[in-house]
């Protein structure tokens, strides 16, 4: 961790968590009891400072918040999330896994539309409200 902000990465840290950023990128780690670091935010897209779930729709790929909301993820933020999370891999030590390097892995995915089944209706499968705040 402590050559992260010499690869270009943003650390803070507070009471055992430490946060990496870079690109509009994140990261959360936890330090654990032998002195070493779990991941337990994946690599993923900042908004307005918050970490967000990638979700592959199966039509598009979508940020969900932690309060439900959900946006279209762009070509620029998957490109700035592959370059984080390969940079902060290659920082670290860590190897990267084949289906890892083929492209952004999601956190959620749904792809069912058949009526009756789970995720026929794939917002209310993951929990996106709608502005009205149901779902």
């Amino acid at each position: 961790m402590e050559g992260l902000p010499n690869a270009g990465f943003i650390v803070s840290s507070t009471g055992g968590v430490t946060r990496v950023e870079k690109y509009g990128c994140g990261s959360e780690f936890r330090r654990t009891s032998d002195d070493h670091y779990t991941m337990t935010i994946l690599p993923t897209i900042l908004m307005n400072g918050q970490f967000t779930r990638l979700w592959d729709a199966g039509y598009q790929k979508f940020l969900l918040t932690d309060d439900g909301r959900k946006f279209p993820a762009n070509a620029d933020m998957l490109t700035r999330m592959r370059r984080f999370n390969e940079e902060l891999r290659t920082a670290l030590g860590v190897p990267t896994y084949y289906n890892e390097a083929l492209g952004s892995t999601s956190l959620v995915s749904v792809y069912d539309r058949v009526k009756g089944r789970k995720g026929d209706i794939p917002d209310q499968t993951v929990g996106v409200k709608t502005e009205n705040g149901g779902h």
